[in-house]
């Protein structure tokens, strides 16, 4: 599979499955992250599998953050209790701007000129302590900074 065609079915294809079964408008980082934890047969998949990063696992950390979030604003609500989104009909997610953020860390992360796929997106999107995705991490007793350095570590190494 090409490098346009890898990054095309994170983003487009699953990332906006994604998206549409939040029921949002965007694709944002925690789509992105969704996507490369469902895509089974990528070393990036595999890597969050080993840190305890299914997806899952992802989403019950995604909707502990959404959990927290809310408490601090001093709303309580379970989301178990919710009902499922409802996309709107019709209407494709386009690429929001926490996915734009992951594609330029991605890009200007070490090696230049390195195939951009599954592991250059999971440098770019485990390369803030700030957002949705880290707070999720965090929720989920991930050590953010490692989990970068490992992906970092076998982007550099072309083990990707």
């Amino acid at each position: 599979m090409s490098d346009a065609k890898d990054v095309r079915s994170i983003l487009v294809h699953a990332g906006r499955a994604e998206a549409r079964r939040d029921g949002s408008r965007t694709i944002e980082a925690e789509h992105v992250l969704l996507a490369l934890a469902g895509m089974q047969d990528s070393s990036a998949a595999r890597m969050l599998a080993a840190a305890g990063l299914t997806e899952d696992a992802i989403r019950a950390a995604l909707d502990s953050e959404w959990e927290q979030s809310l408490a601090v604003a001093g709303i309580a609500v379970r989301t178990g209790g919710l009902p499922p989104a409802s996309p709107e009909p019709g209407r494709d997610p386009q690429i929001g701007e926490s996915t734009k953020l992951v594609l330029r860390r991605g890009t200007d992360a070490a090696p230049k000129g390195a195939r951009f796929g599954p592991m250059r997106i999971l440098v770019g999107l485990l390369d803030s302590d700030r957002g949705r995705v880290a707070r999720a991490l965090q929720a989920a007793g991930v050590d953010r900074t490692a989990l970068h350095a490992e992906a970092a570590e076998a982007l550099a190494k072309g083990t990707h």
